[in-house]
């Protein structure tokens, strides 16, 4: 949950006498990207790397390029949508009262000021029509994929409303953990894909299989992953820009793992499957990033759990559909932990607060880790006070290691694992 509290709700009345709310003291914060300079510089090194492997590493076909190029174009002007319209919803938003207050800068002048909330609409509803159009250049009506697609983007649009109504309407714990299991239905129902899985090598003698086909339960394992992943973002959150910056370093290493799984392989159906993980992981992270411009410390707008949502439902579907769930759980390594770490307070052994967030000292700026369990407070336990910024810088370090820990792994693995 993002680090924030709700501001108080207009009320009303049944009387003859209108009801008069006072405005609040604090003025409209101003939103602008700030902080584009810094997204754009650390973006292009991760650009660059992927263009190597896109043109100069790999070799890969010319129409499967011009694919990833045309959705990157499209992509890229959702990312340029996306900074124009955060600061036209915010305004809105904020006239129907749906801001928060920024928990971990209480007792400053920061922390009085009115934060809007639930952005992650705009960038959901963004990424839809970047994924929506680029049909049109790449789908014909009678392709194979063009169901299992639409699908997925049902289960994400379906995500992005349930998020929202949990942002309006404040959904109880115990509620949240089943919005995914209605939204991951599209994809479930259309899914028409293999159901099989490949036996790790040194499992074979005992199995007596190669290739295990799990039938139902390989879609049960789709169910609960899409679950997981959801979820899982939703809880590893608390501190400004660790939300949508842990998505967009999943983001860019899945982009780079389906890149090295295309241009080693021969298989047209395998590298199709990886490219379709492409064209939903570019729009992912651009549009992403656009949100990261605003809510990069200190944040002008909060993403809100319909931005929570939605990424880790699109990732799940990206997962999914490009057939490496196993390498997806490891990008997802401090979101497993950090699940593992949560669940005495999130099953009720443990007595679970409202907000679980570490401890704000306004004379220093620094936070103290709680004992609550979350990755954030342990961070804070382990390596001592830090301010909100190097707290989340160093998250998302841990991060993106796990991503390099992965791909090294899937390395030292290959030929002996499977």
């Amino acid at each position: 949950m993002p680090a924030r509290r709700r501001g108080p709700a207009a009320t009303s009345s049944i009387s003859e006498e209108p009801v008069i709310v006072p405005s609040p003291i604090s003025e409209e914060p101003v939103i602008v990207p700030s902080k584009l300079p810094e997204i754009a510089s650390v973006s292009a090194v991760f650009f660059a790397l992927f263009f190597y492997l896109l043109f100069k590493h790999y070799k890969i076909e010319h129409d499967l390029k011009r694919s990833i190029l045309i959705n990157l174009g499209l992509s890229f002007v959702g990312f340029i949508i996306s900074l124009i319209l955060i600061p036209v919803a915010s305004r809105y938003v904020l006239r129907r009262n749906l801001f928060g207050y920024d928990i971990n800068k209480k007792g400053t002048p920061q922390g009085l000021i009115k934060v809007p909330e639930s952005l992650g609409i705009v960038i959901g509803v963004v990424f839809l029509v970047v994924a929506i159009v680029f049909q049109y250049f790449n789908l014909t009506q009678d392709s194979n994929w063009l169901v299992e697609y639409n699908a997925a983007l049902a289960s994400i649009c379906f995500m992005i409303l349930l998020g929202f109504i949990d942002d309006v309407l404040d959904v109880p714990w115990r509620m949240k953990l089943m919005l995914p299991s209605i939204a991951a239905l599209p994809l479930l129902m259309a899914y028409a894909g293999h159901t099989t899985i490949i036996i790790p090598k040194p499992l074979i003698p005992y199995v007596g299989l190669e290739i295990l086909d799990l039938g139902g339960i390989y879609k049960l394992y789709m169910f609960l992953l899409a679950v997981f992943c959801t979820n899982s973002i939703n809880i590893h959150a608390g501190i400004n820009g660790l939300e949508v910056g842990q998505t967009a370093v999943i983001a860019s290493a899945i982009m780079i793992h389906n890149v090295m799984q295309i241009g080693a392989s021969s298989d047209p159906e395998y590298k199709q499957a990886h490219a379709f993980s492409i064209y939903l992981a570019q729009p992912l992270l651009t549009t992403s990033l656009g949100l990261l411009c605003f809510n990069w410390y200190p944040s002008s707008v909060f993403v809100g759990d319909t931005y929570t949502y939605f990424a880790g439902m699109s990732m799940a579907v990206i997962g999914i559909l490009g057939h490496f769930s196993e390498t997806l759980l490891i990008f997802f390594l401090p979101q497993v932990l950090n699940f593992l770490a949560s669940c005495p307070q999130l099953f009720g052994f443990i007595n679970c607060p409202r907000h679980r967030l570490p401890r704000f000292d306004p004379e220093t700026g620094l936070l103290t880790g709680t004992r609550d369990g979350t990755l954030v407070n342990i961070f804070l336990r382990l390596f001592g006070r830090c301010t909100e910024k190097q707290l989340c810088i160093r998250l998302l370090g841990f991060q993106a290691l796990c991503c390099v820990f992965c791909f090294g792994l899937r390395h030292f693995l290959a030929g002996w694992y499977k």
